[in-house]
C-alpha cells in the first residue's frame, strides 16, 4: 500500500498562522491589562507611589533566560518582556525615567527605552546630583546614572545617605552578557521601598579622613569591593557594595586599626546581585 502523500503547508497557511499567534498574544496582553487593573484597586498604587519591585523583575528576566531556545534572538525576547513589565509598572502609578546624560545621550536613551520603553517619560539631566534631586523632588519617579567607577562625576552616592532620601533600587542590565544591545551598566534609583527592596547586594557610602594602604583590601578580605571613590571637603569617600551575608559589623571591623582616622559608615540601597550567565 502506498504511502500517503506529505501535505505540506503552503503560504497562506503559514501566514495565517502567525496572525493566529499575534492575534493570541494580542488577546494575552489585553488579558494581562486586566489583571493590572484588578491589581490597581487590591493595592490602590496608583494614589501610594512607585510600583516598581526590582527583585520580581530580576527573577522574572533570570527565568526568561532560563527557558529561552530557538532562533528568536534572546535580545528581543529580553526587550519585549522589559517593555511589557515596565508599561504595565507605569500603567499602575505613572513615573517618568530621569536619566544623567554626563556619558552622552545615546547610550542612556538606550539604555532607557531598551528597559522601561516608550510610553514612560524620558528626562535628560547633566550629571546624578541633578537625578537624584529630580528623583526626590517626585512622586514615583526613577533615576539611571552609570555604575561603572568613574563615569559619573564626583561623590554622588553621598546624596543618597539619610532617611527619606532616594536610595539605590537594582543595577541594570538584570542580565549581563557580551553585546547587549543596551549594556550600559547603570544604577536605579527610586525614593525608598523597603516593603519592595531585593537586598541580595547592600551599598554604603564610606566617608574616611585619608586614604591609607591596604583599604581595599581590608574590605576585600570580608567580602566587599570599592566600586567608586572621590574627594570631598572632609577627604576622602567611598562607594562600597557587600553580599548580603557581610554584616555592617563586619565591615566596622574591617576599617578598624587601618588608620584612617575618623570614618562613617551608611547604607545608601541595594539591588540584585548581578547575573551573568556567560560565566556560569
Amino acid at each position: 500500500m502506498a504511502e500517503p502523500a506529505e501535505i505540506r503547508p503552503t503560504l497562506a497557511d503559514i501566514r495565517r498562522e502567525i496572525d493566529r499567534i499575534d492575534e493570541a498574544m494580542h488577546r494575552l496582553l489585553m488579558e494581562r491589562a486586566q489583571v493590572i487593573d484588578t491589581l490597581i484597586r487590591i493595592k490602590k498604587t496608583a494614589a501610594s507611589g512607585s510600583a516598581f519591585r526590582p527583585g520580581r523583575e530580576a527573577d522574572q528576566m533570570r527565568r526568561l533566560y532560563a527557558r529561552h531556545e530557538g532562533i528568536l534572538p534572546f535580545d528581543t525576547a529580553e526587550s519585549i518582556q522589559r517593555v511589557i513589565i515596565s508599561t504595565f509598572t507605569w500603567v499602575q502609578a505613572p513615573y517618568a525615567v530621569h536619566a544623567d546624560v554626563s556619558i552622552g545621550d545615546a547610550p542612556m536613551r538606550d539604555t532607557a527605552r531598551f528597559h522601561f520603553g516608550f510610553t514612560v517619560p524620558y528626562r535628560t539631566h547633566a550629571n546624578a546630583t541633578e537625578v537624584i534631586a529630580a528623583v526626590a523632588a517626585s512622586a514615583g519617579d526613577l533615576g539611571i546614572f552609570p555604575a561603572e567607577p568613574g563615569r559619573s562625576a564626583g561623590a554622588w552616592w553621598t546624596l543618597l545617605s539619610g532617611e527619606g532620601t532616594p536610595k539605590i533600587i537594582a543595577r541594570l542590565p538584570f542580565v549581563e552578557r557580551p553585546g547587549h544591545p543596551a549594556g550600559t551598566p547603570v544604577y536605579v534609583v527610586s525614593k525608598p521601598i523597603d516593603e519592595a527592596a531585593v537586598r541580595e547586594v547592600i551599598l554604603y557610602a564610606l566617608g574616611v579622613e585619608r586614604w591609607r594602604e591596604g583599604l581595599t583590601g581590608a574590605l576585600a578580605a570580608v567580602g566587599a569591593t570599592v566600586e567608586a571613590s572621590a574627594g570631598d571637603e572632609g577627604g576622602l569617600t567611598l562607594l562600597v557594595a557587600a553580599p548580603e551575608n557581610v554584616s555592617r559589623d563586619a565591615l566596622l571591623g574591617a576599617m578598624a586599626g587601618l588608620g584612617v582616622g575618623r570614618f562613617d559608615l551608611r547604607e545608601i540601597g541595594s539591588h540584585a546581585a548581578r547575573f551573568r550567565p556567560t560565566e556560569s
